[in-house]
């Protein structure tokens, strides 16, 4: 579909296509998109001004009844045709607004990624800071949980999965990943390669440049497609529509798809790697002649990410299920160090091309159950107040990091093991996030109070299965 930029030429494109069904999405705070429709004959160009009132007590984190009222408004150049609808249905995804002042919203997660990208103008450091997150996902066949007064338990499956080598399918053909081994094998032992490739094309219909698609390393239908980097806020847009793909072309095959962190015990989890740089006037201010190609300003900026790692990552990863990949020993990177080339590192500088214009940082560390605009935003505060600060980011670690001697590994810091400690992190340091009033105190103090009371004392208070296997007989 043809590219819009204004209110008319979506009015205009409505005509054309004789659109039926205006879909207008937003983000809640903890991430999750929102929508409501109206008949296309109710978007007008006041519409886009104005908006369309709705409750905004029912959505999480957000007004209390007595205030419930809100506003969305339609950001013309976000326009795309759902490709899932039975009706033609145009989508608009929307900024929140109060009714009374007509300012936008502080828990809005898109103001915040608006903010932030204007407040590093504001600074003169660079005019765009480009994001490409590589976000990987499991396509299972069924899922089912359960937790209640007298049991818990969940139970995945997918036909991928190297546990049912020995199931009866009549036929069961055999092709099923090894444990860690789906990276990344050809058909027949993948066997999602046709959906992965439906998903792209249905993603790039969508708006969504997208540069490859592949098998992840899990059993049990692991999986990534990897987008083209985009300017912020853009690229947070993106993400939703990409989640928002995936998950309904699986469901077309009836499949479904989850972009939790860790759904496989004794296998990889997903991960979400973000590709970070600055541009001012065309430049790419990362490349320089330093380590690894990096220019001090890149160098400054991986100071501001390791040294607020602890508190970004409340942001980053978001979920108790986070750190059950984030654990020391393995793949996941928790160690807060840089590296060229080397993985297990926190951040890594991508070697494969030595082009002035794809130098980046690789912060390794979040994974895709983040709200995206928020996500963002806190990495790039914090590579902000690195190269504002010159924050002086050590010596990088170009040694497997998993090898180093105890002594020398206990001098590495690491991220928080629970979501708990991280939160802990960003009750204490979160004055880089306030800056430009990007991130309000109210949003940092609901953030912190949500969480806590409605995942991290949530969880606390279920006895897990496990603790039958370990306790049940004492």
């Amino acid at each position: 579909m043809r590219e819009m930029k204004t209110a008319r030429d979506v009015l205009e494109y409505l005509k054309e296509e004789e659109i039926k069904i205006i879909d207008l999405r937003f983000m809640d705070f903890p991430g999750l998109w929102q929508h409501f429709s109206v008949p296309s004959r109710e978007l007008d160009e006041d519409a886009f001004d104005k908006g369309f009132g709705f409750d905004g007590s029912s959505i999480r984190g957000w007004q209390s009844i007595n205030e419930s009222d809100m506003l969305v408004k339609p950001v013309p150049d976000t326009a795309f045709v759902d490709p899932f609808l039975k009706e033609k249905t145009l989508v608009l995804i929307c900024n929140i607004c109060d009714p009374i002042t007509g300012e936008d919203y502080t828990r809005d997660p898109r103001n915040i990624a608006l903010k932030a990208a204007s407040y590093l103008m504001h600074t003169r450091i660079a005019d765009t800071a480009y994001f490409g997150p590589e976000a990987e996902f499991f396509i299972f066949d069924d899922i089912r949980f359960d937790q209640n007064e007298h049991e818990g338990y969940y139970y995945l499956d997918s036909v991928e999965g190297r546990w049912n080598t020995g199931r009866k399918e009549e036929p069961n053909l055999g092709y099923k990943p090894r444990y860690k081994e789906g990276y990344f094998p050809v058909p027949p032992t993948d066997s999602l390669q046709d959906l992965r490739s439906e998903m792209m094309l249905l993603l790039e219909e969508v708006g969504v440049p997208v540069e490859a698609q592949h098998h992840e390393v899990a059993t049990g239908g692991q999986a990534e497609i990897d987008m083209r980097f985009a300017p912020l806020v853009h690229m947070a847009d993106n993400l939703l529509k990409y989640k928002y793909v995936v998950k309904n072309t699986a469901r077309r095959h009836n499949k479904t798809v989850t972009f939790m962190p860790k759904p496989i015990f004794n296998d990889n989890g997903s991960g979400m790697h973000i590709h970070l740089s600055l541009w001012k006037n065309g430049q790419n201010l990362f490349a320089g002649e330093g380590y690894a190609g990096l220019s001090d300003t890149a160098l400054y900026a991986v100071g501001g990410i390791l040294g607020h790692a602890p508190s970004l990552l409340a942001f980053t990863n978001p979920t108790t299920n986070s750190y059950k990949r984030l654990v020391p020993g393995y793949e996941a990177p928790v160690n807060l160090a840089y590296s060229r080339r080397n993985r297990s590192a926190a951040i890594r500088i991508p070697m494969y091309f030595t082009s002035t214009k794809t130098k980046r940082l690789e912060f390794r560390c979040p994974d895709p159950s983040c709200n995206p605009y928020l996500g963002f935003s806190a990495i790039l505060m914090a590579a902000i107040d690195g190269i504002l600060n010159k924050i002086d980011p050590g010596e990088p670690l170009d040694k497997d990091l998993y090898d180093l001697p105890p002594e020398e590994l206990a001098r590495v810091p690491q991220t928080p093991g629970s979501l708990h400690e991280a939160l802990k992190a960003l009750e204490t340091d979160h004055d880089y996030l306030l800056k430009g009033d990007v991130f309000t105190q109210d949003v940092i103090e609901t953030w912190i109070d949500y969480k806590l009371n409605n995942e991290v004392m949530a969880l606390n208070l279920r006895p897990h299965p496990w603790e039958f296997a370990l306790y049940f007989d004492i």
